[in-house]
């Protein structure tokens, strides 16, 4: 038996029947764990458990799936098992629509309660009331001390022009913060559940950036989500310069050419 289902048996309590190890990714283990009494829950690891729990209780409460926190310690988060069995390219319309519920709920500021991490990569979400110097300094500068001096240069180069490309003080909506295809469960043509959420209230965009990094939202999406800014898809391309330098840094060269990419086709 795995140390992880034990330690779901632990908390939630009840006498293990099965234990089957599920798909993490590469920054977390899951398992889900059936008990004697029918029960069943997907006991996940991870770098702040709370953390992440109260970011799904936050999801949930904007009337958007996700799964149920059945219990949380400092160690692991036991959550309730979601079926899905389908591909986020078949439910593009509702994703949009789900999206676009997740997004009307708005915060104070430019932030979250908590800081949290990818791994051993730091996210820093200090509360800030400019969205160019949110993005500028929480998501791209944090990350110049850690890459090729060239490419931080370049980094530094565009952070400082932000004022004149993104906007000043768009909405501070409730962002996923991780949205690409595989943290959203499928059933049908219907999202079952958003999972592994990096939670975060900045610009809608962001979102939308991050799903089009891997995955090609169809206009169904667009359709669904409703009316975007003019500009998008040069600031989309600014967006996603930080999961680039996040995957650069988790995975190490591999990723060196989509950030070159995309600090090209920024213009820096």
């Amino acid at each position: 038996m795995s140390p992880l289902a034990i330690a779901g048996a632990a908390l939630l309590g009840g006498t293990i029947r099965s234990a089957r190890k599920l798909h993490g990714g590469d920054l977390s283990s899951l398992v889900l764990v059936e008990f004697e009494d029918g029960r069943q829950a997907v006991i996940k690891s991870g770098p702040a458990p709370r953390t992440e729990a109260a970011m799904l209780q936050v999801i949930a409460a904007a009337h958007v799936p996700a799964p149920a926190v059945l219990a949380v310690n400092d160690e692991v988060l036991a959550l309730s098992f979601v079926p899905a069995d389908g591909r986020v390219g078949n439910a593009w319309p509702d994703l949009g629509r789900t999206l676009a519920r997740l997004h009307r709920i708005t915060g104070p500021r430019y932030g979250w309660p908590k800081n949290y991490a990818f791994g051993h990569v730091a996210i820093d979400n200090g509360w800030t009331d400019a969205w160019p110097e949110f993005y500028g300094e929480r998501r791209l500068m944090v990350h110049a001390p850690r890459i090729p001096l060239d490419l931080a240069r370049r980094v530094e180069r565009l952070a400082k022009g932000l004022a004149s490309r993104l906007p000043a003080a768009p909405p501070a909506a409730l962002l996923h913060g991780d949205l690409w295809g595989g943290n959203v469960l499928v059933d049908g043509e219907r999202i079952a559940a958003f999972i592994d959420p990096a939670c975060v209230y900045g610009h809608a965009e962001m979102d939308i950036a991050m799903l089009g990094l891997f995955d090609r939202p169809g206009p169904g999406f667009f359709d669904s989500y409703g009316q975007l800014d003019p500009g998008l898809d040069a600031r989309l391309t600014i967006y996603r310069l930080w999961p680039a330098l996040v995957h650069l840094r988790l995975f190490g060269k591999n990723y060196r050419r989509m950030v070159e990419g995309l600090l090209s086709a920024a213009g820096v």
